[in-house]
């Protein structure tokens, strides 16, 4: 497995990967002994049933760069459109409604998601094919329908957590709620799948540091390590906003109120944390690696592929992976930038128009969100869009 052979160039990771699997299991039965974990703890069917059942504080999902994705994706009558991260249903539904006799798969690894997309199979009888996996998963899901390689007309993957998952406190996505420190995006399938609270309460504050340095890239991640380790002497950190407090303090108050997000707005330093303990509890880069291998094998010649990233690792591994680099070992695009501009040897075969052996850039150049868009849904402020021809 790709993320085994990235392990195995990272120790430290490759430790704390085992750490979590290996030490979750006790933590868990001390934390259902304590009087804290009985009252706020996400325990197994405390999770459970808390996914089985979304929010409703606002609409689940609010599709980013639309018209860009419509435009790029070029979506004939009559084709097959496979839509990875299904999501709330945003991009699909445009699809639908917009292309006359389209069929599209709909792929996500959240249950809740899945339970969407047949609700939209419903409404359009025989249009929408519901899929539930990750995109490691994918190559099987579709050998079970029958679909062959190099079958598929147009490929979208909007990478990430979706604002769904955000917008529901009980996901324990979103430091701005309060809710059960989990952010496991398909817990209910992987019930042994440690959360985020399992990887907090576990591992030591060198493996915390490396993971807040490796998925976050936070500067101050050993500071933030050590005050989560003296935090959870005192009480297991099992809520977003507890976990946010610790982080917090970690910070000097200058910093608290200075930092800042790619567009100068306000940003709680907790937001690279948060970050770093999602992808790594959801183990998102080599997912994400996958799901870009699967589509170049579905793909037909000529398909189109379009990828929405939503921070600098994402989109690094996405403009590596079209540019031809070899990411066997995905260790290899963790280089600064610094770095990327002064490599002089390619891992992959590169072609002068800026692809590779396998794919045709459609712009040279990555699309941002307009400044309407970002206006109407800020949190896709941070959006990139790559799109490519297969070739």
């Amino acid at each position: 497995m790709i993320y085994h052979m990235f392990l195995r160039s990272n120790p430290v990771l490759r430790k704390t990967r085992l750490a979590v699997w290996r030490s979750w299991r006790s933590w868990k039965l001390s934390l259902h002994s304590s009087t804290v974990a009985a009252s706020s703890g996400p325990g197994h069917s405390d999770r459970s049933e808390e996914l089985s059942s979304p929010s409703s504080e606002k609409p689940p999902h609010t599709p980013v760069m639309l018209k860009e994705v419509l435009h790029n994706l070029d979506i004939q009558p009559g084709q097959v459109v496979l839509d990875m991260t299904f999501g709330g249903g945003g991009h699909a539904k445009a699809i639908l409604n917009t292309v006359p006799d389209v069929t599209v798969l709909a792929l996500d690894r959240d249950p809740t998601a899945n339970s969407l997309a047949q609700q939209l199979a419903t409404e359009h009888s025989g249009r929408v094919k519901p899929l539930l996996g990750r995109f490691s998963e994918l190559e099987v899901l579709l050998s079970n329908m029958n679909i062959q390689p190099g079958s598929i007309d147009a490929v979208l993957l909007d990478a990430g957590c979706s604002s769904m998952q955000m917008d529901q406190a009980e996901r324990g996505f979103s430091l701005s709620k309060d809710g059960p420190l989990d952010m496991r995006m398909d817990g209910e399938r992987y019930l042994d799948m440690p959360c985020a609270a399992d990887v907090v309460n576990t591992l030591d504050q060198q493996a915390l540091a490396s993971i807040l340095t490796a998925y976050g890239e936070e500067k101050r991640a050993w500071k933030i390590a050590s005050a989560m380790v003296k935090a959870r002497r005192v009480n297991p950190i099992t809520r977003t906003q507890q976990l946010a407090s610790v982080v917090a303090g970690s910070f000097p108050p200058a910093v608290i109120y200075a930092r800042k997000d790619r567009l100068h707005r306000p940003a709680h330093v907790a937001t690279k944390t948060f970050q770093a303990l999602r992808i790594f509890v959801n183990d998102e880069l080599n997912e994400l690696h996958a799901g870009l291998r699967a589509a170049q094998a579905i793909l037909r010649p000529g398909g189109r592929f379009c990828i929405i990233t939503f921070h600098s690792l994402e989109d690094r591994l996405v403009k590596r992976f079209l540019q031809g680099d070899d990411l066997s070992n995905l260790d290899q695009y963790h280089f600064s930038p610094r770095k990327q501009a002064t490599r002089t040897a390619k891992l992959g075969e590169e072609k002068r128009d800026g692809g590779s052996v396998h794919w045709l850039p459609l712009r040279r150049k990555v699309i941002t969100p307009e400044k309407d868009d970002v206006n109407e849904n800020p949190r896709g402020r941070s959006a990139k869009l790559r799109a490519a021809l297969r070739r």
